[in-house]
């Protein structure tokens, strides 16, 4: 069957349907379309991995959650000192340099420590403090150094990174007690994720079952159920943290302190999230596909997880990587103020601790490197949590 333009007498293909087949310059302008919305085929996660893709500040976010976790499991391995070894008190970080002593050009790092130059100040004829450069430590990959052990199951004492002659180095110098900052904060990282991670989990849980339960059912427990929610969201926040931790005895062991802090923020935390929840689900209660479930006999039980979860679950991911940093910076507050950690253990947050007056951060400006470490946390966590919002919501 062929149709005959009209200007040209010109028989011009059809297509099955009796039209016009697309030529292929059309068809070049339909690819593009297709490849970018993806085939009916294509799951729920290889449509949202795709969307995800195309942020690059989620990319960022995700790689940099990646290697913090990887770190803090084997904080061990990454850290170059031994976090409760002693020094020199408040010594400035270390010069590092790609020359080595004779001026040579060198791929493996040399650190010449900071020390007295022998020469003072003209004005307040103060000795002048600067890098030793005829005593440089080498460094390496992979080398020996304290004894730990991987997993806490395997003895090890190989680093990543550390020096080949077995002297200290302070790459970003050491606290009041001489310890070494960097050290001690490869190893924090893995008490302070630990906490974030841990209260993130049980707030998850508990609000997301408060919430599916009290919006699906309603009536009066959810009016009771949102009662009570709003008398915890009525305290002010930051108050009721110290007063429930001061409760703790000081003689209480650091695991035992720990766990009470854990369960105060975990306490504390999941009402907002239930009341976010309830919200979806009272909307998602009233579909059509609910409704049909309902009318078929289908039980509760079966309806919460199979119908209303699966619809709530990608505001959840998204509510975890916001809650992670949230609960990072808390216990960096808490920690600073001295309730959130006790010695031995280490965290961000005990580091702080240091800081608390003016004029040790004037003198040592070096002791704030533990907040380099939160700020990547905070960084990585949010940039991922905007990331996966923009790739899960629809809309």
């Amino acid at each position: 069957m062929t149709k005959v333009d009209t200007h040209s007498s010109i028989p011009l293909p059809t297509d099955v349907a009796g039209g016009p087949a697309p030529t292929p310059a059309e068809e070049a302008d339909v690819a593009p379309v297709v490849s970018r919305y993806g085939s009916g085929n294509e799951t729920y996660a290889a449509l949202v991995w795709r969307r995800f893709k195309r942020s690059i500040m989620g990319v960022i976010g995700l790689v940099l959650v990646a290697l913090l976790i990887f770190v803090s499991i084997f904080a061990d391995f990454f850290a170059p000192m031994d976090p409760k070894a002693t020094n020199l008190p408040f010594a400035p970080p270390d010069v590092i340099s790609f020359t080595d002593p004779d001026g040579n050009f060198s791929l493996i790092p040399w650190v010449y420590p900071i020390g007295d130059t022998g020469e003072f100040d003209p004005v307040t004829f103060q000795p002048l403090t600067g890098p030793v450069l005829d005593n440089p430590t080498p460094t390496g990959f992979f080398v020996q150094g304290h004894s730990y052990n991987i997993l806490w199951l395997i003895p090890s004492n190989i680093h990543f990174f550390g020096s080949t002659d077995g002297r200290p180095i302070q790459l970003l110098g050491t606290d009041k007690f001489g310890r070494d900052i960097l050290s001690r904060g490869i190893v924090g990282s893995r008490i302070s994720l630990t906490i974030a991670l841990v209260v993130v989990a049980l707030t998850t849980v508990v609000g997301t079952l408060v919430g599916i339960s009290s919006g699906y059912i309603g009536g009066r427990l959810d009016a009771w159920v949102q009662r009570f929610v709003e008398f915890v969201l009525a305290f002010p926040q930051l108050p009721l943290y110290l007063a429930l931790t001061s409760l703790i005895p000081v003689t209480a062991p650091s695991n035992v302190f720990l766990t009470f802090v854990i369960f105060v923020m975990a306490v504390l935390g999941w009402a907002q999230l239930s009341r976010e929840v309830r919200s979806k689900t009272l909307s998602l209660a009233r579909i059509d596909y609910v409704r049909a479930a309902i009318a078929v006999g289908s039980s509760d039980g079966r309806i919460i997880t199979r119908h209303i979860l699966p619809n709530v679950l990608s505001h959840i991911i998204v509510s975890i990587t916001l809650a992670i940093p949230s609960v990072v910076l808390l216990e960096s507050f808490l920690g600073f103020l001295g309730f959130a950690v006790k010695p031995p253990l280490i965290s961000w947050g005990l580091m702080l601790q240091d800081t608390g007056t003016f004029s040790v951060i004037g003198s040592y400006p070096w002791i704030l490197s533990p907040v380099i470490f939160v700020l990547i946390t905070v960084f990585a966590f949010n940039a991922l949590g905007d990331g996966l919002r923009d790739a899960i919501d629809p809309y």
